[in-house]
């Protein structure tokens, strides 16, 4: 019967146990690039966009604001959806009548220079009550 002697197996299982242990690899904190990424991207959206949220609230009658959503705000141009072709028509009217330049005027100093109007919904569901944002 042949052995090995103690230390020269101990030397075999040890290189085994190096060869064939496998190290996780380093993977970047998320953290940095989440707090980088919503300092260029949301937060400075975000602050010309809650000025003009703002006056909207306040200019636009509640029956009304309550069928649209600012959906983007890009080169001075505004996006608004509005859910229902009658909503549609009458803020349209409504604009025309001199609250758009109240809105320009409010806005001025965020950069707002036109307001466009667009059917569509922001919300999954028919009824009234059952309003879920779709995110897509």
């Amino acid at each position: 019967m042949s052995r090995v002697p103690d230390n020269l197996a101990e030397a075999h299982f040890r290189r085994l146990a190096r060869v064939k242990q496998s190290s996780e690899p380093q993977v970047p904190a998320l953290g940095p690039a989440m707090v980088s990424f919503f300092k260029q991207s949301v937060a400075k959206r975000q602050t010309k966009f809650a000025r003009i949220a703002a006056c909207w609230s306040e200019l636009v009658p509640e029956v009304l604001a309550d069928h649209c959503s600012l959906e983007s705000f890009t080169r001075g141009s505004m996006v608004v959806l509005v859910d229902s072709a009658s909503h549609l028509y009458e803020l349209k009217q409504l604009l025309l009548a001199g609250l758009e330049q109240q809105l320009l005027l409010a806005c001025a100093t965020s950069g707002l220079k036109k307001v466009n109007l667009r059917p569509g919904r922001w919300y999954d569901g028919d009824g009234q009550e059952v309003r879920k944002p779709r995110f897509d």
